[in-house]
Parts: structure tokens; sequence; C-alpha cells
């Protein structure tokens, strides 16, 4: 071991010693950091199919390979694939709002490797990884984007490039929280945009889209049209968790 994997290793002594590593969930101190204990573990609902093809929402039976769901029918959304890891719940929401609010970026990783194993069909395809992006104002009171956060672990492990500057949120807009789905999608009616210099970098190009948590999916669709716009071909979605709606 050299001197600085030495250096780094009496860090993390000191650093476990002064704050002990704890469970993801519910914190309780273990030997190694990460993971979550048997019992929050069981409580988790990963997303496996059956799900729509194109939403990826839940179905509550088995409907055949490909089908998509009545929403997508009657509203098509302006992205071609979306997939979530986890199903949103009051487990997972401890997890999303730890790395959101409490400045527990330890967990992008943990999420991320999560979100990697579901996204896998989708990243196969994709030729650059993009962030939700969060406006200047916002970000500067947060000092970091988790939706960045996440996309920058899924892009080193991925191989796929990462482009959180190709995408930008040009109007301050209310939180989404407590708001209707008509109000989520005024709300961020025209924030994003591509800036005249990233239009070539997205045009003819295959992207994904990454964010931590997808609602109504307003902040999805607002953001793809955008791309869309700036001339991109396909463009999939990956988020860690999706609020429940069977179909």
């Amino acid at each position: 071991m050299g001197i600085v994997n030495l250096f780094r290793h009496g860090l993390g002594a000191i650093r476990d010693v002064a704050v002990p590593p704890l469970y993801l969930i519910c914190e309780a101190m273990i030997d190694q950091p990460g993971g979550a204990c048997a019992h929050c573990w069981s409580k988790i609902r990963f997303i496996s199919p059956p799900f729509c093809a194109v939403s990826g929402a839940p179905f509550s039976h088995d409907h055949g390979e490909g089908i998509v769901s009545a929403d997508v029918i009657a509203n098509p959304p302006p992205y071609n694939r979306c997939r979530s890891a986890v199903i949103y719940d009051d487990n997972v929401r401890a997890l999303v709002t730890g790395l959101k609010y409490s400045d527990r970026l330890d967990l992008a990783p943990w999420l991320a490797n999560w979100m990697l194993a579901t996204g896998s069909p989708l990243l196969k395809d994709a030729d650059m990884i993009i962030p939700i992006p969060l406006y200047l104002t916002r970000l500067i009171q947060r000092r970091y984007n988790q939706s960045s956060e996440l996309a920058r672990f899924i892009a080193a492990k991925s191989g796929v490039p990462f482009c959180p500057d190709t995408l930008g949120r040009f109007r301050k807009t209310k939180q989404q929280v407590g708001l209707t789905e008509k109000e989520r999608e005024r709300n961020v009616q025209g924030a994003f945009r591509v800036p005249d210099s990233k239009k070539p970098e997205v045009s003819g190009r295959n992207i994904l889209l990454i964010d931590d948590v997808y609602t109504s999916g307003a902040t999805v669709k607002a953001a793809a049209r955008a791309l869309k716009r700036a001339g991109s071909r396909q463009i999939d979605v990956l988020t860690f968790a999706r609020v429940e709606n069977l179909e």
C-alpha cells in the first residue's frame, strides 16, 4: 500500500470513529458504510416487469410484452422510454430527501448503482448523459444538484459521456411539491433550453436524462421537449424512484 493509500486509509479510520458508518435508511451503526439492513431492504419495492414499455409505470398484472399504458396512448410523452429503480414510498423518501436536502452525498453512489441495474438497456443506446438542471439561485442555495451527482456516477460507471452543461434551466419555477398535475406542467413549461452553442452536441444524438424522482413526469417531459427542439434523435429517462401509479 502506497503512502497516498495509507493516508486515505487513515483518514477513513478517523472519519469512521468521529462519524460511525450507518445504514442508508434506518441509520443504525454498522462496520462498513452503505447498504440497508434486512428489515429495511425487505420494504424497498424494486420495479420489475410487468410495466409500460414506454413510461415504465408498473402494471397491476401482465398484459404481455411491449404493451403500453392507456395514459401513454392518450398522451404520448416526448421521450422514448422511461425507467425507474424503485417505488417512491416512506422508506425511499428518506433516501431522496437525504441526498436532496441534507448534504448526504454519500448516498449518491448507492442510489446510482440501483439505477445502473435498471437502466442498462437505456445506457446501451445512449450517446450522452444529461441531468435535469437546477435554476442558478436554487443551485447556489443547495450547493449541488442531486440529479447531477447521480448522473456523474452513472456516467463514470457506464462510460457514457457526462454532459451537465448541455441543458439549462433558464426560468425560475416554484417547487413542484403540492401542485396538481396540470399546475406542474404549467410550472415547468418553457423552463429548459439548450444553448445555441450546445445544439450541435445534441443534434442527432441519443440522450439519457437523469432525475431523482418521477412524479407526474412534468419536469422530464419539459426537458425532453427542449432537447427535441434542439434536434436530439432519441430521449430516454432514468430516475431513481417513481410515484406508484398502477395501470
